[in-house]
């Protein structure tokens, strides 16, 4: 089990600077600074079950533990229903048992599909595609369930008690072989049950140019997931990563991303160092996961049938998609 954050005093301007922190998009931050006085803000983040947990998951899961920090409740919606609608390669029986413990049931419920039917009224179908283009995977020639997935989105909050909204979009992640990280590609994703061996060997084949910052995976792990974590777990709140520099034996204590990216630029933190941060904290992050894992028998058994092993995707022909809108929260408005 986990140990708990430490408990620290915020302000509600210390909270919304945490809970913004790091987003790469605020959309209505007027409502959230609004509620916190009155507080505690319900939060909703949501994600279709579509593919094998990775790495990539450690942003959204530090952002919500940051939320938490900042006295918000927080609401999971593993969308199983959302993952089926949007990959072709995942058959409604895995995805069912991919949210074993959180299945969205409401989802199915005759309320549900009759409040569904209502907006197909409605929208018009260029903005319900238009919509869909944002979020689902583009297979091909668009198919009913593109233009349904928005619909069944504007449901959930409704559903989850939202009356209002704000969202704080998470930035994509560069993936290891360049582009954004995805489960999919077996070269640009690291599995959260890869032992730390195989961590270092995927992290130190990484694309990371010297000096060179855009689109580097390895620099943007450290800013999204491995300075907030250390932050999270400090009792004074304040983010913290060593490295001995190159020609230096002492280590380097670095505080904030931008004297990170410092050093990068000038070469003094060259690519072999900022990986060997990467593979460090990412082999101590996934270390609970991989004994829990393999100490548990039922998580066990419920793995296999919802992550069968497939072929090598590489060896198929690639599908080029539309860009997948990101992974955000809502933040409700509270009835004064």
């Amino acid at each position: 089990m986990a140990a708990p954050l430490p408990k620290r005093t915020l302000s509600d301007d210390d909270k919304y600077a945490l809970m913004v922190s790091n987003v790469q998009e605020v959309i209505r931050g007027d409502i959230i600074r609004d509620i916190l006085p009155v507080g505690p803000l319900k939060i909703y983040w949501g994600t279709a079950t579509t593919g094998r947990p990775h790495a990539a998951c450690f942003l959204p899961v530090i952002k919500i533990a940051q939320f938490l920090q900042a006295g918000c409740q927080v609401k999971i919606l593993l969308a199983d229903l959302h993952g089926f609608l949007d990959a072709d390669n995942a058959p409604e029986g895995v995805l069912e048992n991919r949210a074993q413990y959180s299945v969205a049931s409401y989802q199915l419920s005759p309320a549900f599909s009759r409040d569904l039917l209502r907006p197909s009224k409605k929208v018009s179908v260029h903005d319900a595609v238009r919509a869909s283009s944002e979020i689902v995977k583009s297979m091909g020639e668009l198919v009913m369930a593109d233009g349904i997935y928005p619909m069944m989105q504007l449901l959930d909050e409704q559903y989850l008690d939202i009356d209002a909204e704000a969202h704080l979009m998470n930035p994509m992640v560069p993936g290891l072989a360049g582009g954004k990280m995805s489960s999919s590609d077996i070269k640009s994703k690291i599995d959260l049950r890869d032992d730390a061996e195989t961590i270092r060997k995927k992290v130190a084949k990484a694309h990371c140019n010297p000096r060179a910052t855009e689109g580097n995976g390895i620099l943007a792990f450290i800013q999204h997931a491995l300075l907030p974590h250390s932050e999270l777990l400090s009792a004074d709140g304040k983010a913290s990563i060593e490295v001995a520099l190159k020609d230096q034996t002492e280590a380097t204590t670095f505080h904030s991303f931008p004297k990170v990216v410092a050093v990068y630029e000038s070469d003094s933190l060259a690519p072999q160092l900022a990986k060997k941060i990467v593979q460090d904290g990412l082999a101590k992050l996934t270390e609970s996961i991989r004994r829990g894992f393999d100490a548990d028998q039922e998580w066990q058994e419920i793995a296999r049938p919802a992550y069968p092993d497939t072929p090598n995707k590489d060896t198929k022909k690639p599908i080029k998609e539309k860009p997948k809108k990101k992974s955000g929260v809502i933040v409700p408005v509270v009835d004064m």
